[in-house]
């Protein structure tokens, strides 16, 4: 049976995503009624003294009532489409700056490199990077709809004062909640919060109009009595507002903190090093996380590494647990002996900050309750050279485990990724960090095993375009380069290589994937590669490729049909002839239908399309259906007892269309 952890915590953050509605739509019905309460009061003079509930009913209720409801539904459906552009926007939101992939800066380079390592050791495309120049605070969040589109924010604080270990523990962090689906759901609570703020700002802004006008009329006298209505009105819907914003933090802060304690877990079993995180958490007791320069920091305070905003009620708003009680959760002793370390270049006025914000106590029970949770496992990782694919491998080991390393940074995958950047070309790797470059690695990666008469008519085939065009002088750099470096090195190139394609403008894209598919289409034939090729860069830059897709199927009756196109496939890529092919589908597909074999035969063909079109309706079961399907075609392409990169490739391209990160399957 499938470990169910990586789908199961994305079908935890889908369901939060509905219960954090139902608590939205319950707030906006009692802001709604505590509103209408105030009108009411005010206006009850004028209606002969009715019931409340009959006064609801009347006119000046539903009014009042409608109004309420649409306010607060304007305020969060404006914010929602103001992040409906994802990450980015939200970056834009906090004012940070896009990291240029070629920076010379070494600091930012240094988050570079271990974004970069992680990602491919995880399987995702590399996120955008930006930095919040002016915060000093060690801090970060991530952000974005799907795991291939996110993008990851650090203050400057974290990038000077954190060591390479302690940033590496950091973005560990961050990697969870990208794994986790917790970006969609973070994103989502900024706009529901807003809505329910906005009662309290036009309750502030009556109260401020109120004394204003009452200033200037105060000689005469005049519309006295309108004045005092309209500053009771604004205290009124002042505390309205702002009790209903101090419940939606607690929401926001208990939900929160679940979630970040599972990332500190995740980010000491990504990187093997409990001191990496824990050392980031001391100096931000030390230090601090605050986000200054920002008007959003209360907003951003769940989506944090540390708590981004000050605020009253510490206890019981933050959205994160106390730094001592992390540090001891991630492994016992680990506060003492952080403690210990500094003990002789800090103040000890700075250490006992550190740990001021809980009593002994409290943190003594949080270790008890947390020995052994993460494990007591320390040091770096040993040096490893292999390839990314298993050449020989035993096939039922593999099948069985293929699920479970969906949404995992194993010790082997991230050995692979630093000696797979090691390897590469500096100045290979430095085109894929430019927009021309970046371009010319999708055509290069066409061509290079073509010779160079034939190279020369497959390019004569793109429109001259001064970016888009064919450069020959960037092909005769990166050509030669992936023939050395072989065929497992084409997908983590371009995952490099997305940061870079994702600023590219909606028209250019288009001719990107078009120029692409005219390469494909040259000699009249589809191999594995084009097609997996072909199909990444539709998902990932094309017209929907930010848009996180819904739950549409809940049983596997419905997708059949695309079942049966994507074992088709495999089950041809995994075995060798036709009757093997037969046989092998039939056994995968038999999870799924009964009788399969009768209304669903394995087809002889499969086109581009109709791929697509399947693993679009695969990404859109429920996410505890999903890992059925992974190790579905895993038993496929592991039927032989050898992975090939062509087959896993075509494995990692279907986990990738249903938001699944593969990593690399090293031995």
């Amino acid at each position: 049976m499938a470990h169910p952890g990586f789908f199961q915590r994305q079908a935890t953050a889908r369901r939060n995503t509905s219960l954090l509605v139902f608590l939205f739509l319950t707030a906006v019905v009692l802001i709604t009624l505590a509103v209408s309460l105030v009108g009411y009061f005010v206006t009850r003079s004028e209606t002969t003294g009715q019931p409340f509930h009959y006064w609801l009913l009347s006119s000046q209720g539903l009014i009042t009532a409608s109004a309420v409801v649409t306010l607060i539904f304007m305020g969060s459906l404006i914010r929602w489409v103001d992040l409906s552009g994802g990450g980015s926007r939200v970056a834009k939101m906090v004012d940070a700056r896009p990291i240029d992939p070629d920076t010379r800066d070494s600091d930012e380079r240094k988050l570079r490199n271990i974004v970069e390592e992680m990602a491919i050791a995880s399987g995702v495309a590399v996120p955008e990077l930006y930095i919040m120049d002016n915060e000093t605070g060690i801090n970060a969040f991530v952000a974005g709809y799907t795991p291939g589109s996110a993008v990851m924010v650090v203050t400057h604080g974290s990038i000077t004062q954190l060591t390479r270990d302690e940033l590496q523990g950091v973005v560990g962090h961050e990697f969870s909640h990208i794994f986790n689906g917790d970006m969609r759901l973070n994103v989502r609570l900024i706009a529901l919060l807003s809505g329910i703020l906005m009662i309290g700002q036009i309750g502030g802004f009556l109260l401020r109009a109120s004394f204003y006008s009452g200033g200037r009329s105060s000689a005469r006298n005049r519309d006295g009595r309108a004045q005092a209505a309209m500053g009771v009105l604004g205290v009124a819907l002042f505390v309205i507002g702002y009790v209903g914003v101090f419940f939606g933090r607690l929401i926001q802060a208990a939900v929160s903190r679940q979630r970040e304690t599972l990332a500190d877990a995740s980010s000491v079993q990504f990187t093997r090093n409990p001191d990496g995180i824990g050392g980031a958490l001391f100096k931000i007791g030390l230090r601090g996380s605050y986000l200054d320069t920002t008007g959003h920091a209360s907003d951003m305070n769940h989506m944090c590494f540390g708590e981004s905003a000050r605020m009253k009620f510490t206890s019981l708003l933050a959205s994160h647990p106390p730094i001592e009680q992390r540090i001891n959760a991630i492994q016992p002793g680990l506060m003492a002996r952080l403690k210990s370390r500094l003990r002789d270049t800090e103040p000890g006025d700075d250490l006992r900050a550190a740990t001021s914000r809980q009593s002994s106590a409290e943190a003594s029970s949080f270790a008890g309750a947390t020995t052994n949770r993460y494990g007591s496992v320390s040091g770096r990782r040993t040096s490893h050279s292999g390839s990314a694919i298993a050449t020989s491998v035993a096939a039922p080991e593999i099948a069985q485990k293929l699920s479970e390393r969906v949404g995992t940074i194993r010790p082997e995958g991230e050995d692979f990724a630093v000696h797979l950047l090691q390897r590469l070309p500096s100045t290979f790797r430095g085109l894929l960090y430019t927009r021309a470059g970046a371009i010319q690695l999708c055509y290069a990666m066409l061509i290079s095993d073509l010779n160079e008469q034939q190279q020369a008519e497959r390019l004569k085939l793109l429109p001259d375009h001064s970016l888009l065009g064919a450069q020959p002088d960037l092909l005769a750099k990166l050509t030669p380069a992936l023939q050395s470096l072989g065929e497992a090195v084409r997908f983590p190139a371009l995952e490099l290589a997305m940061p870079t394609l994702r600023k590219l403008d909606p028209l250019e894209r288009a001719e990107l994937i078009g120029n692409v598919r005219k390469l494909v289409d040259a000699d009249n034939r589809v191999t594995l590669f084009e097609l997996a090729l072909t199909s990444f860069l539709s998902r990932h830059l094309g017209v929907d490729a930010e848009r996180a897709i819904p739950v549409r199927h809940r049983n596997y009756k419905t997708v059949m049909p695309a079942l049966q196109r994507v074992l088709s496939l495999l089950a041809r890529a995994g075995a060798g002839d036709d009757q093997k092919t037969d046989i092998l589908y039939h056994e995968a597909i038999a999870g799924f239908a009964s009788n399969g074999k009768n209304d669903y035969p394995v087809m002889a063909k499969v086109t581009m399309r109709q791929l697509q079109e399947a693993l679009k309706a695969l990404n859109g079961l429920s996410p505890l259906l999903k890992p059925a399907v992974i190790d579905a075609c895993g038993h496929c392409i592991t039927y032989d007892g050898v992975i090939d990169v062509r087959e896993y490739e075509l494995m990692r391209l279907v986990a990738d269309q249903m938001d699944c990160p593969m990593p690399p399957m090293t031995v």
